[in-house]
């Protein structure tokens, strides 16, 4: 068992175009060994495409579809008597962003674009109308869930 208790969560600092903290969340996500300058790179030139393609405000469009792919259920294995059962429980709202922003990103980067901002704007594009590789995992993590009510008795 642990000796202290749990680690305070380290504050992040607001990115340098928007302001916004939830930016610098979804860009250190976005970023690969350590470059985050370029992940900042890739973020904005996805905001403007989305700009340019929607005719609307790019970081409204991105936070909308950042929701539409958050899941609100998910499904977790519990053994009871020796068989394994998928338990739906409702999720934390900082896991449900966690989640949200890991499917945009693993969804955009297998993309066939040609460059990652591109991928990046036209999964933001296609989860904000509620369609995409990464609104279709929020969808098949609420069947499951559904799918698996009956257990929900088991919740620890």
């Amino acid at each position: 068992m642990r000796k202290g208790g749990a680690r305070q969560k380290r504050t992040l600092i607001p990115d340098p175009k928007f302001g916004n903290v939830l930016v610098t969340r979804f860009v250190n996500n976005l970023m690969e060994h350590g470059k985050k300058s370029t992940a900042y790179g890739i973020f904005y030139d996805a905001i403007t495409i989305v700009e340019e393609k929607t005719k609307e405000n790019g970081l409204d469009v991105w936070k909308k579809a950042l929701e539409n792919v958050s899941p609100s259920v998910e499904v977790k294995s519990r053994r009871v008597g020796g068989a394994t059962f998928q338990i739906p429980q409702e999720i934390r709202p900082d896991r449900k962003l966690a989640l949200g922003i890991k499917w945009l990103i693993s969804y955009s980067r297998d993309r066939n674009e040609h460059s990652m901002s591109s991928k990046l704007a036209a999964e933001v594009i296609a989860a904000a109308k509620n369609e995409g590789a990464a609104h279709k995992k929020k969808e098949d993590t609420h069947k499951m869930a559904e799918a698996n009510k009956a257990f929900s008795h088991f919740r620890f």
